[in-house]
């Protein structure tokens, strides 16, 4: 279980504060604990508690925006570059997971991409030889290999060595631990309701009156940082997950690999503790918290049923939620300051990929602050 901290009950002067204490604060926090600066964690609710508590875990470098449309979007160079960072934020979270106290529950796993429909199979195969011609490692599957290592039906898949899982929840927790332990602070239900811009600072007030003076302002909130950003930069939509019961062990598929599909919205599912299946997808194009909780039961029976067309394995649902995501044009990122907000950088890892770009921001974001020049930073920019 996660730690319990307090709320904010008094004024206090901090060198950076972050918004935030999900993944994405976690990891700035983690990142930037033996920076030298004091550093201040708030959140409006309860560490983790927001979409990272709701997060399905998957680990990918697979953008939502797959590489060759990407590369028609921001050149190919830029589409390798960014999914070469995804790559590497994998190992780089492994590596972190190495060095906790206890040391972390992560495990690397494959990832398979399949193809929906038969229409896919073209564009899904200039996926995979654009993925080759940049030393991805991945293997182009036939429906024969799929149907006896996955025991599911589909025209061609993806498989790529590079992908990992890891509970989100407990690693921001394990994350904002150690970041404790250095000295930091962490403060649950202290919710931001103002924030001054001073010329040597920048004030913030909570909903009990208490300020926060700090030189750096980290915005690490997900969607809801789009408060703070003058122009809209992403669309929410409300995404549904259900666990099942435990299945039989031999009816599990290949290495525990983590698949999903071409389809947008796209269906995806994996093997989690006890021989259950994590089953997630059936988003709606829209968020609204009051019609996407309420339709949580059907969105429940529609993933058993969308899961059990494509795979020959009996499920029955045990306990399902709903959460919210960003999406981006392109499906990267945003990471770094915008002119009207001076002294602010911003952490919004949207999208599938939220855990491997909440690493990339927190390298790209401890640079900057360290004065170090980071070559990624105009990748996510606000502006490109």
């Amino acid at each position: 279980m996660g730690k319990a901290y307090p709320s904010l009950d008094t004024h206090l002067t901090t060198d950076i504060a972050i918004i935030g204490a999900g993944i994405s604060g976690a990891l700035t926090a983690y990142y930037l604990r033996n920076s030298g600066y004091s550093v201040v964690v708030v959140d409006k609710r309860h560490a983790g508690m927001g979409s990272t508590a709701a997060s399905t875990s998957f680990l990918q470098y697979e953008i939502d925006t797959p590489m060759i449309d990407l590369a028609k979007y921001a050149g190919e160079e830029n589409a390798v570059q960014s999914y070469e960072l995804c790559r590497k934020a994998i190992y780089d979270i492994a590596a972190i997971c190495k060095k906790l106290k206890p040391q972390f529950d992560f495990h690397l796993r494959p990832s398979l991409q399949y193809a929906s429909y038969k229409k896919d199979k073209e564009e899904l195969y200039e996926e995979y030889k654009m993925r080759k011609k940049y030393d991805f490692d991945v293997r182009w599957l036939e429906p024969e290999y799929i149907r006896e290592h996955f025991r599911l039906d589909s025209p061609a898949a993806i498989l790529s060595k590079d992908a990992a899982e890891v509970d989100a929840y407990l690693l921001t927790h394990a994350l904002l631990g150690t970041f404790f332990k250095a000295g930091h602070k962490v403060y649950n239900n202290t919710g931001i309701t103002d924030i001054e811009y001073h010329k040597r600072y920048i004030k913030l007030t909570t909903g009990t009156g208490f300020t926060i003076k700090a030189k750096k302002l980290i915005i690490a909130c997900g969607y809801e940082s789009q408060k703070y950003i003058p122009k809209k930069i992403a669309d929410v939509y409300a995404t549904y997950a259900v666990v099942t019961e435990p299945v039989n062990k031999e009816v599990l598929w290949y290495r525990s690999s983590l698949i999903w599909e071409t389809a947008f919205p796209y269906l995806y599912f994996r093997i989690v503790t006890g021989n259950r299946i994590l089953i997630g997808g059936k988003d709606d194009l829209f968020h609204d918290p009051d019609v996407r909780d309420g339709r949580i039961k059907r969105k429940t029976d529609m993933l058993i049923q969308a899961f059990s067309k494509k795979m020959d394995i009996p499920v029955k649902p045990d306990f399902s939620w709903a959460g919210a995501f960003a999406v981006t044009k392109d499906g990267l990122p945003y990471i770094g300051t915008i002119p009207e907000r001076k002294n602010t950088y911003f952490a919004l890892g949207f999208g599938g990929n939220g855990i491997t770009f909440s690493a990339i921001a927190a390298e790209i974001i401890c640079d900057e602050l360290l004065g170090i020049k980071n070559e990624n930073a105009a990748l996510f920019s606000f502006n490109r």
